[in-house]
């Protein structure tokens, strides 16, 4: 009786030591897609970028990463349906930059919600 417990609790533990074993791949397995990806990424953005159009996008994702990654991803996606023509040169990138922070500026508008000093009806003898 005690050697079935004991099997039990081996057949448990190495299911359980299995099961980790297995996570661990998949996670490696994921780190290993993400790093494929973004050496995808880059060899493309270094056919459509010249240098120094890369230097201004490199430095953007330092001060601005997700600003950064939304050009990348339109950069990506116009060299995947060939819409560019060459290279783009910084000129070029400064207006595709423009034209992103036109299209996600953030619009803030100030209401004032002035209180009224003795603006109550009830006291209309003065």
């Amino acid at each position: 009786m005690a050697d079935d417990e004991l099997e039990a609790i081996r057949r448990q533990r190495m299911a359980e030591l299995q099961a980790k074993h297995g996570d661990a791949s998949n996670n490696q397995q994921a780190e290993e897609a993400k790093q494929r990806e973004t050496e995808m990424r880059n060899s493309i953005l270094a056919q459509v970028l010249d240098q120094s159009a890369r230097a201004r996008l490199s430095n953007l994702a330092m001060v601005k990463p997700e600003k950064a990654s939304s050009v990348e991803n339109y950069l990506i996606q116009m060299a995947r349906f060939g819409k560019l023509g060459g290279k783009i040169s910084e000129s070029g990138l400064i207006e595709i930059l423009e034209k992103v922070s036109q299209q996600t500026e953030k619009k803030t508008t100030v209401t004032f919600n002035r209180r009224r000093v003795m603006d109550s009806d009830e006291e209309d003898d003065y």
